[in-house]
């Protein structure tokens, strides 16, 4: 595990792409491989980095669109996510 945890450390890194961008695709990405426990980490990660609901839902619909009827019904998942994690009160 710490070895997957520094990969994960240095992969989001900042860099050419910034660390909303990175986990924004890899919130799509999640999707597409069919990860909820990955969906929730990358949902609230992106979230901490500042994406908007607008920009989560943008990368939702890339997942749908690359993941067809399956990345669909992950999608769903992630949307559930996002409401928790953005609508919960305090």
């Amino acid at each position: 595990m710490t070895a997957f945890n520094g990969l994960h450390v240095a992969g989001m890194a900042g860099g050419p792409l910034d660390h909303k961008t990175k986990e924004l695709m890899a919130l799509a990405i999640s999707i597409v491989v069919r990860c909820d426990d990955c969906i929730a980490h990358h949902v609230h990660d992106a979230i901490e980095a500042g994406a908007t609901r607008e920009e989560l839902e943008d990368a939702i619909g890339v997942a749908v669109l690359m993941g067809g009827g399956p990345g669909m019904i992950y999608a769903t998942h992630a949307i559930e996510a996002v409401h928790q994690f953005l609508d919960r009160p305090g």
